[in-house]
């Protein structure tokens, strides 16, 4: 009988049912996520997400071409080292785990925009103008990870550079899909546009434009676009009504939400110190 039993694994991992395997796993993945994601206790995620971090590594040694899991480990350990680790040894560890996972994805499905990754802007502009809406899924999770090794790495001048790449391919994921992870690519371009104040060449208003129009595809789900635009824009320009207005909006919203419910979570504890800190602040 046993016999019999790896005979029938070998014919299945041969023919086309092994694809059925890699579907199953893909899936798999996609459901751990997704129970991250509606959890809403973050120290549960915090203690139980290593043991999904091995798992997902051994789903990809067993499939090391699937885009699907690959992008989901990227997922996972970029989310795992911004939220919750604060060594920053570790978290540029686990920032170079995601971004290499989701290399590896972008180089499955565009392996010219992966070649051009380290090139000049010009070349991988080029290259990024090639791939099409049937890309975006890869184009904006390398992005993301992208973007979590660049904070990771911020001592780096040399990861610092890489912004402006990082910029193209939010907005080329804007121009093929801007509602794409609920509208995730404005949030982060609303993020990188008010890097720098007005006084040394920043355009905050292109900051808040992103902000809002996040705020507009989500729909109010996601309570940490409200979060980031008070920190990040309103601070900025000094405006304390729209500040102290996004964060009590978050304060007093319910956090649970499909999908958003981690997020919302983490997003009020912060709203409430940055609301703590508005007198002092302006």
């Amino acid at each position: 009988m046993s016999k019999l039993v790896t005979l029938v694994v070998i014919i299945l991992l041969s023919t086309g049912c092994a694809s059925l395997i890699s579907s199953a796993t893909s899936r798999m993945a996609d459901n751990i996520t997704l129970a991250i994601l509606n959890q809403d206790d973050p120290d549960t995620v915090r203690d139980g997400a290593p043991a999904y971090l091995l798992m997902i590594d051994g789903l990809i040694e067993g499939d090391p071409e699937s885009t699907d899991l690959l992008l989901a480990g990227a997922k996972l350990y970029g989310s795992y080292a911004s939220a919750f680790v604060e060594d920053e040894t570790r978290a540029q560890r686990l920032a170079n785990k995601s971004y290499a996972y989701a290399k590896r994805a972008l180089c499955e499905q565009a392996e010219d925009l992966c070649n051009s990754v380290n090139g000049k802007l010009d070349q991988f502009e080029a290259s990024l103008a090639t791939t099409g809406k049937r890309d975006i899924k890869v184009l904006y999770g390398f992005a993301v990870a992208w973007a979590g090794w660049i904070q990771a790495n911020a001592s780096d001048w040399n990861a610092i550079a890489d912004i402006t790449k990082v910029k193209a391919l939010f907005q080329h994921c804007i121009v093929l899909d801007e509602s794409f992870d609920g509208g995730g690519s404005h949030i982060y371009l609303g993020v990188f546009e008010s890097l720098l104040p007005p006084s040394l060449g920043g355009q905050p208003e292109i900051s808040r434009n992103h902000f809002e129009r996040a705020l507009e595809i989500s729909q109010g789900r996601n309570l940490m676009i409200s979060v980031l635009m008070a920190k990040h824009y309103a601070r900025l320009v000094f405006d304390q009504e729209l500040h102290d207005s996004l964060l009590t909006e978050v304060v007093s919203a319910n956090a649970e939400y499909p999908g958003y419910t981690l997020i919302n979570t983490l997003a009020k504890p912060q709203a409430e110190q940055l609301l703590a800190e508005s007198e002092e602040f302006f």
